[in-house]
């Protein structure tokens, strides 16, 4: 087994307002992530053994965006609020429970 059971990472990618694409950050990813990284302390299912909320740069599926990725499954999300990454984290982070509706 690994450091962690679960690692997600959350785009946090900023193209800035004149870009063709859009980008994760510009739907809140960061602040989104950070609500993410408190959850899981409260919960306590941080650190070794546990889980790991980290933050990546460009995963190229902003046009699916925002966009986290949950290994060592590989599991694809797309998010809106802090109730939709409350889901994620208590279901798949905590009990390895996907959750497909905000599956990509």
């Amino acid at each position: 087994m690994g450091y962690y059971t679960r690692h997600i990472f959350f785009c946090v990618n900023d193209r800035g307002p004149d870009s063709d694409r859009p980008s994760c950050n510009r739907c809140g990813s960061a602040a989104l992530r950070g609500y993410a990284k408190k959850k899981a302390r409260e919960l306590g299912i941080t650190g070794a053994g546990g889980v790991r909320v980290n933050q990546a740069g460009c995963l190229d599926r902003c046009e699916e965006g925002p966009v986290c990725v949950v290994y060592p499954e590989g599991t694809w999300y797309t998010y809106i609020d802090e109730s939709d990454v409350d889901e994620i984290i208590e279901s798949h982070m905590l009990h390895g429970k996907p959750v497909d509706r905000l599956k990509i």
